[in-house]
């Protein structure tokens, strides 16, 4: 295997400076030419003229090689770069057990493709769990933040039977997040054992929503002081989450933790899940992005599929912020698709009792 790196190592060692060749074989035969020829050692303007010209081609030629070759450098890191962020944020399945699912990001970091909001949906024997959460600050630096919500989520969804047990590993994981990054950022703590330091990254912190929707349509939720989410149907209209909880990471999580009935999911109606940046959103006035406003002219045209959703609200914030966002957009939607139960009618030869006869007079 290390062979075979090397191999690798090598072979694209090899392979940069494929572009420069040409240019540095001519500008090799530019010097040769003007010290070696004698024709080149003659005076006159027409001689000049011409070893200007030569010497003028060679350069040009290695600087266009030379930008190509850093451009195919580019191209290549862009392609491994987008290529790890899909791994990380990656797009959840379009159904997950009868329901339609469709998320999307924008990323306030220029050629970012994720930043520091996050979201996962997962079908799970306990229902379908969604999580949604905004790392505080944004772009690629929040990044490790991301990472240890959404890898602890993917397992604890899974294995946890009650909502509050997969919000206490959130939690257990991102602590251990934050004092990694505080021996990180102080080398002197890190020597120290067992201790831990007290205050790991000061002021860092995650908000986020966590959702289960079960098979009956009942949705229950645990909200760590993350925007509540939208029930679409031919209308729009906030869904309550309870009271909030502090958010992972800024104060530890009290001992009762009771999921909250939100609401319940009818077939046909729609959740919209999103992150504060997509509320705060302004215009170069100043003005706030009408997020219901655009929500309630979709429920027009219902049923709006979950994927056209998240792109017509993304193309919206884009008009309105003229593109350039100051926080992370995440947006996820969760259409409930399962076939409405019709009334079973009585069984032959059964006989429904009617009502007895009032006695009031």
């Amino acid at each position: 295997m290390i062979r075979t790196r090397s191999l690798l190592s090598d072979g694209s060692r090899l392979r940069r400076p494929g572009p420069l060749a040409l240019p540095a074989l001519w500008g090799a035969v530019d010097v040769t030419w003007k010290l070696g020829c004698p024709m080149a050692q003659q005076p006159g303007l027409a001689m000049r003229i011409a070893t200007s010209v030569v010497f003028f081609t060679g350069g040009t030629g290695l600087i266009l090689g030379i930008r190509r070759g850093l451009s195919r450098e580019l191209e290549r890191m862009r392609a491994i770069a987008h290529a790890t962020q899909l791994v990380l944020l990656r797009p959840p399945p379009p159904r997950l057990d009868g329901l339609a699912v469709a998320a999307g990001q924008l990323s306030a970091s220029r050629g970012a493709v994720v930043g520091g909001d996050l979201y996962e949906a997962v079908a799970t024997p306990h229902g379908v769990r969604v999580v949604i959460g905004d790392v505080r600050g944004h772009g690629l630096a929040a990044l490790g933040a991301v990472v240890a919500v959404l890898g602890s989520f993917r397992e604890a969804a899974h294995d946890e039977p009650e909502l509050d047990g997969v919000l206490r590993r959130l939690d257990r994981a991102l602590g251990r997040h934050l004092r990694e990054s505080a021996r990180e950022e102080h080398p002197a703590c890190a020597g120290r054992e067992p201790r831990e330091p007290e205050h790991p990254v000061a002021e860092e912190f995650v908000t986020l929503l966590l959702l289960e929707i079960r098979p009956d349509g009942e949705v229950y939720g645990l909200n760590c002081g993350h925007p509540g989410p939208y029930r679409i149907d031919r209308r729009v209209e906030p869904v309550p989450v309870g009271d909030p909880l502090p958010p992972l990471g800024a104060f530890p999580l009290p001992a009762d933790l009771t999921p909250y009935p939100c609401t319940r999911l009818l077939p046909g109606e729609s959740l919209f899940l999103h992150t504060d940046g997509a509320e705060d959103a302004r215009d170069g006035a100043g003005r706030f992005f009408g997020l219901q406003a655009v929500l309630t002219e979709a429920a027009h045209d219902a049923p709006v599929a979950p994927a056209a959703l998240v792109h017509r609200v993304h193309t919206a914030l884009l008009r309105h912020t003229r593109g350039r966002l100051s926080d992370d957009v995440a947006l996820l939607v969760v259409r409930n698709d399962r076939p409405r139960v019709p009334a079973q009618p009585a069984e032959p030869g059964l006989r429904r009792t009617r009502p007895a006869p009032s006695t009031h007079w």
